[in-house]
């Protein structure tokens, strides 16, 4: 099953982690989902992003909060 939306996907494991006091999240890495990111960054939103490849392939974007 796929996501259906996926900005407010990457926005809820955002707010989950935040509440949880992670220090940062992964969302799957997309050109929204990085725009997204450098704007929450450019607003104090977030610490900073980073990209980095898991061991199943995927591209990740982690977001540190």
């Amino acid at each position: 099953m796929g996501m259906t939306d996926p900005i407010a996907d990457m926005l809820t494991r955002i707010r989950n982690a935040n509440r949880k006091h992670f220090k940062s999240v992964d969302v799957l890495l997309s050109r929204m989902n990085l725009h997204l990111a450098e704007g929450l960054k450019k607003n104090v939103y977030i610490g900073g992003y980073d990209t980095n490849k898991e061991r199943s392939g995927f591209i990740m974007l982690r977001i540190y909060l």
